[in-house]
């Protein structure tokens, strides 16, 4: 887990945002952190729980992870809608020619603090 966050605070530095909107995809919060808890739990679990190897994505493997009690169902539904909303958010900008995916924060608030949480819930 130590390695992990380590990891995700490099690429967070590394992406710096100073625009005063939500970068949906390099922001806390954001994608990015999806990806890294699901991966983490991949990671931390799939010893025990073997269909976490799927080639599945994110989304379903955020569903398996719940299903295995890994994180609460409630909050991995919230966590695999967000990142839907996200990814959404994501293409309709660059399809429109924006060179980053970035929006008003108060648009994705609620996405935001369940991702947060996620990551809370998962690193501590």
């Amino acid at each position: 887990a130590h390695e992990v966050i380590r990891m995700r605070e490099r690429m967070h530095e590394a992406h710096p945002n100073r625009s005063g909107l939500f970068d949906v995809k390099h922001d806390r919060g954001g994608m990015i952190d999806v990806e890294f808890v699901v991966q983490y739990l991949v990671l931390a679990h799939a010893h025990r729980h073997r269909d976490l190897t799927g080639n599945l994505g994110n989304i379903a493997l955020l569903g398996l992870a719940a299903g295995h009690a890994l994180v609460a169902p409630e909050l991995a539904r919230q966590c695999q809608d967000a990142y839907r909303e996200f990814r959404r958010l994501q293409h309709a900008l660059r399809l429109n020619g924006a060179q980053f995916a970035r929006v008003p924060a108060e648009r994705v608030s609620a996405q935001v603090r369940a991702v947060r949480a996620l990551w809370a819930r998962v690193f501590g």
